[in-house]
């Protein structure tokens, strides 16, 4: 029997695809090579039951009061104010910078207005071709070595001058003492985990044949269908035949810590995240019980050591970007769009560096655009609500 749509990958591009398509009445065969649903925001629980995000640390946070309204069918949320510090120096620093960490690094008290004047040095490097010109011409050489210089290199395995700006360019710098590490208006975490969010998703999903362990070379042969969804690596597809696109990995270290280990708040660490910026060969720590709202008298820590993409042994993370590589990567992007019957999506499928509410976003868009070239139902439209607000948003304590 051939299906309507084969969506391969049951990540987060998936899972909405196929949530939209089957509603619409269409047949959806959804598979994943792993052995779970969600992709990398996937997470599970340690020996003592606390939750942990085994492919690194998912932060939700989005402009976007669509995409919030579409997920709250499937989760109630935590609002969550993701910390981060920097270890350098043998101290922790404030970050992203700030006035805080302006003070710290003069050893007296100041204001924003000093702070805002030392951002306006004109010593500073203007337009920026690259990520270290991006920070530098931001707040200088001195907190461009202290930061981002070898956490860049560890993250990337090439040095800032390799990188698009935008990549830097990503975390805020402000001059206030505001030390949240995101700007996004809604900030909050699935109240009971990423994974119960995925598997309420499928719920939701009539008449979808889930294939879990199920590597795209098979499923393309075992399920004919009419149209091909596919969020796997873009090169992969194309058997590389521009060549292959380069994508840094990890490997992550799960630390489980006892009462003992733990600070007077019930903490390993002192925030959410710990960036280690230094020669040390990994680059964070992260404590998520800092924002699932756990209660336990012990924690974990993931510690984070970035690594080389290897085909077949370690998994495909971030899609590198810089000038060179988007050359190429133009080229398969270009192929992608000629190619009859498929759709590309995510940060593998697209090769482009997404975050999570922008992947939803144009998941949720690309639905749309099948349905109505398809002829599937089409749902009305959300009711119209007032700006700025996220409603109905449901949060928990």
């Amino acid at each position: 029997m051939i299906c309507d749509y084969l969506i391969v990958g049951a990540g987060l591009s998936g899972l909405v695809m196929a949530e939209q398509l089957s509603a619409a009445g269409a047949t959806c065969v959804l598979v994943d090579r792993r052995s779970h649903a969600g992709g990398n925001c996937h997470d599970t629980v340690d020996s003592n039951g606390l939750l942990y995000h085994p492919y690194g640390p998912h932060y939700f946070r989005t402009d976007s009061r669509a995409v919030v309204r579409y997920l709250t069918r499937f989760t109630a949320w935590r609002r969550a104010r993701y910390r981060v510090r920097a270890l350098a120096r043998g101290r922790l620093w404030s970050f992203p910078i700030n006035l805080a960490t302006y003070e710290e690094m003069i050893g007296r008290p100041s204001t924003e207005k000093e702070f805002k004047s030392f951002l306006r040095n004109p010593a500073h490097a203007r337009a920026p071709a690259n990520s270290k010109e991006a920070i530098v011409s931001r707040v200088g050489p001195d907190f461009y070595n202290l930061f981002f210089r070898d956490y860049t290199r560890k993250q990337w395995g090439r040095p800032a001058e390799g990188l698009d700006a935008s990549v830097c360019r990503r975390v805020p710098i402000r001059a206030n003492r505001d030390d949240r590490y995101f700007s996004d208006r809604f900030q909050a975490m699935p109240a009971q985990g990423y994974a119960a969010m995925c598997e309420k998703i499928l719920a939701a999903c009539p008449g979808l044949d889930l294939r879990l362990n199920t590597p795209f070379e098979e499923a393309r042969l075992r399920f004919p269908h009419r149209h091909l969804i596919y969020t796997g690596p873009l090169d992969a597809y194309f058997d590389f035949h521009f060549g292959r696109l380069p994508f840094r990995s990890l490997r992550l270290e799960l630390e489980e810590k006892s009462p003992a280990q733990l600070n007077s708040d019930g903490f390993a660490q002192a925030a959410l995240q710990i960036n280690y910026t230094g020669v040390e060969p990994f680059t964070r720590t992260i404590e998520i019980k800092h924002v699932t709202g756990q209660v336990a008298r012990c924690s974990n820590l993931v510690r984070e050591f970035p690594a080389d993409y290897v085909p077949g042994k370690t998994e495909p993370y971030y899609p590198v970007p810089s000038p060179d590589i988007e050359r190429q990567a133009a080229l398969y992007r270009r192929a992608a769009a000629r190619e009859p019957g498929v759709t590309f999506l995510g940060r593998l499928g697209t090769y482009r560096y997404l975050n999570m509410d922008e992947v939803v976003s144009l998941a949720l868009q690309e639905a749309r655009r099948l349905k109505q070239a398809h002829g599937w139902n089409t749902r009305p439209r959300l009711p119209h609500r007032r700006p700025g607000r996220f409603a109905p948003a449901t949060f928990v304590r």
